[in-house]
């Protein structure tokens, strides 16, 4: 039986050392839950291994591409191919993480771990969430996570979910929490939708606090759910390429 391909994280990589170990905590997840399949972690910037480094490494064998990111923007649609093909690297590049329902799942795992009661579906029916996002000048990336908020607030019985970004465009974490409580919504959460800690999450925690969020959830870093959805976009991507060569 032939070896299963390696799955090749792609992070996008940052000057803060919280991102490379929230990185290296969601590779000991995806090996914790597929023993055996080959990991190799590279970073499109600031961090060490750089893709041509790991494509190297990897001398020819087989590999499936895993993007680290939650949304289909610029870094996916230009930044990604354009260094495999510097790297002359070859196999197929997985779907980005988002949009997935165990996104969601991860987003409430964190904020109940920031203790907010997940289990009423009245206090659900109370609470008003800040979707807080990096934002994009990709048009199509922002309909995306707002598309996300809407699903969240409709399947899970939120009084409201609206959403925030960090940088291009707005609205700002504070005018979201100013939106929520113009709607009457008793108790304000914000849910940073990021995968690790750096500028932008501290963005948003700083925003939170000043505009007197009532709760501040942490970042997706590591979750279960996230090492979930790597696996299975891994999965999806080897199972078209399985499909196409028979």
């Amino acid at each position: 039986m032939p070896l299963s391909p390696a799955l090749l994280l792609i992070a996008h990589g940052s000057r803060d050392p919280r991102h490379a170990a929230t990185v290296d905590a969601l590779v000991r997840q995806v090996r914790f839950l597929r023993p055996g399949l080959s990991v190799a972690t590279a970073y499109l910037d600031h961090c060490a291994p750089r893709l041509p480094q790991v494509v190297q490494r990897l001398a020819g064998a087989p590999a499936v591409a895993v993007p680290l990111l939650l949304n289909r923007a610029f870094h996916a649609k230009h930044d990604i191919p354009a260094a495999l093909r510097t790297a002359r690297a070859s196999g197929p590049v997985a779907e980005v993480l988002g949009p997935d329902p165990l996104l969601l799942a991860a987003l409430e795992r964190r904020l109940a771990e920031a203790g907010l009661d997940l289990a009423s579906a009245t206090d659900r029916a109370r609470t008003g969430l800040v979707l807080a996002a990096a934002g994009s000048s990709d048009p199509a990336a922002d309909a995306t996570t707002r598309a996300l908020a809407a699903r969240w607030q409709r399947e899970r019985g939120w009084g409201a979910v609206t959403v925030a970004y960090a940088s291009a465009g707005g609205p700002r974490v504070p005018d979201a929490l100013a939106e929520l409580r113009a709607r009457g919504l008793r108790r304000t959460a914000v849910a940073p939708y990021l995968l690790a800690p750096g500028l932008l999450p501290d963005r948003i925690a700083a925003a939170a606090e000043q505009a007197g969020a009532d709760l501040l959830a942490p970042v997706l870093g590591a979750a279960p759910e996230v090492a979930q959805l790597l696996l299975r976009r891994y999965a999806q991507a080897s199972s078209a390429v399985r499909a196409l060569a028979a």
